[in-house]
């Protein structure tokens, strides 16, 4: 049996092995990639890759979530009280895509993951939860620019929050193939300037830095 693991191993191994995952499946593919070789190229033994997660499909649905939270934790990292909202928008997607094109493996897997359940009907909601993550966590960071310029949108939140994943997903997905970051760079700017006219003043102030 597996020995108890603190809080902080345990997410150290469920990380390990979320990474080694996003290597095995990008070289080999999600059909063919097993527990085991996962276990392997995380250099852990089978049973502690089944003491962090119960199941493949466990590991992916928190695969796909987590490559999404860290782009949106380092897009509300780089936000500036001091900078007009279009600036902002412009360090957050580019924040964003810095801390995606770190891991270019992981969105390689990502988009097979979509098709590799929507392919077979028992694993659709795989799919589903995916990006219903994806949305969930736009809407945070987009919920999160709001309160902080002091705004409203213009659009209903799961209109823009859709718009964003798409977007930001279409982008990935255009540049796996060629890298070209110099346009995709040009994309993002444009997009976050196309954001910024959807803003409108909130009765509500933003809030200030404690001193």
């Amino acid at each position: 049996m597996e020995p108890s693991l603190s809080t902080t191993g345990l997410s150290r191994r469920r990380l390990a092995a979320q990474a080694a995952a996003a290597r095995v499946m990008a070289r080999d593919g999600i059909a063919a990639t097993s527990t085991r070789a996962i276990a392997a190229e995380a250099g852990m033994p089978r049973g502690s890759f089944h003491y962090c997660f119960r199941s493949k499909d466990e590991l992916l649905d928190e695969l796909a979530a987590t490559i999404v939270s860290d782009m949106v934790q380092a897009a509300r990292a780089v936000w500036s009280p001091d900078a007009p909202l279009d600036r902002n928008l412009r360090l957050g997607l580019r924040a964003v895509w810095e801390a995606g094109s770190e891991r270019p493996d992981e969105h390689l897997v990502a988009y097979e993951l979509t098709t590799y359940a929507l392919h077979d009907p028992a694993r659709a909601q795989l799919a589903r939860r995916q990006y219903e993550s994806y949305y969930k966590q736009g809407a945070d960071y987009l919920a999160f620019v709001a309160e902080q310029a002091g705004i409203k949108w213009s659009l209903p939140m799961p209109t823009l929050a859709r718009l964003l994943v798409t977007v930001i997903d279409g982008l990935f997905l255009n540049w796996l193939p060629d890298r070209n970051t110099e346009e995709t760079m040009d994309v993002l700017d444009a997009f976050a300037d196309q954001l910024a006219a959807l803003a409108v003043p909130s009765a509500k102030p933003p809030p200030t830095e404690r001193q």
